[in-house]
């Protein structure tokens, strides 16, 4: 996923290493003994997961679009560093004992809807929806991850590394739009829509997912209360910001 900027949330959040407690303060091994946070857990893998296949499968269909062969042998590269995003997941779900396509299965549905909705038009919308829309999730996971143990903390952290999309995106949208003004309005018009879109599919996943809206919101693993949840998704909307302006885009 492209997490270009380590964003608000690890620098408040994931990556402060003192003060942990709870569960944030144990390995797997302890952790996972607790059934509803072992199945939240697999529910989070799961997710994330499925979000690197679908990745992997989006950057592959954007290399058919790009302009140059330089463009399709970056894009190329990066598809597989997604998919060995999704590898490590999956060993990890099998490792504690889960099988990774069950686990996946319950988000198969509102991620494909994600991306039938937001299907870009042409390759600067494909590159906007990769730095803007994949950032956002990876936003939203990376404030989860700070709740979690220290095994797992550490794998999703990983998964959620930037693939080199970031600055590539960043490097291709403000050259065509120096190129060509006009494109920058239809750009922010597309990069909003999918702000929304990705905040809204991101709620309901967790939503849809007992284990995972019991961690985030109730006691399990030192779950967000209500002001929290507020302040969480207004550090996702200001990273999305800063995005905005890295692509030369309105907010």
């Amino acid at each position: 996923m492209t997490t270009p900027d380590k964003p608000a949330a690890s620098e408040n959040a994931a990556d402060a290493p003192a003060g942990r407690t709870g569960i944030a303060a144990q390995g797997w091994a302890t952790a996972g003994a607790d059934p509803q946070y072992h199945a939240a857990v697999v529910d989070l893998l799961g997710a994330l997961a499925y979000g690197e296949m679908a990745a992997f499968e989006r950057l592959a269909e954007d290399a058919k679009l790009a302009p140059t062969l330089a463009d399709k042998a970056e894009l190329a590269k990066m598809a597989s560093a997604e998919f060995h995003h999704f590898e490590r997941l999956r060993d990890r779900l099998r490792e504690i004992g889960e099988e990774p396509t069950a686990a996946m299965d319950p988000f198969v549905a509102a991620l494909d809807g994600f991306h039938r909705q937001t299907a870009p038009s042409d390759w600067l919308e494909g590159l906007v929806k990769a730095y803007v829309g994949d950032s956002i999730a990876s936003d939203f996971y990376r404030e989860v991850a700070v709740r979690l143990d220290s095994d797992t903390r550490e794998l999703v952290l990983a998964v959620l590394d930037d693939t080199g999309h970031a600055g590539f995106a960043v490097e291709k949208v403000r050259a065509a739009i120096d190129a060509d003004p006009r494109l920058g309005g239809r750009l922010a018009l597309w990069a909003r829509r999918l702000m929304g879109e990705a905040l809204s599919q991101s709620q309901r996943v967790v939503a849809d997912r007992d284990a995972l809206s019991t961690m985030l919101v109730g006691g399990v693993a030192d779950g967000f209360d209500l002001a929290e949840v507020g302040r969480m998704f207004s550090r996702i909307t200001d990273a999305h910001t800063k995005r905005m302006a890295a692509l030369g885009l309105a907010a």
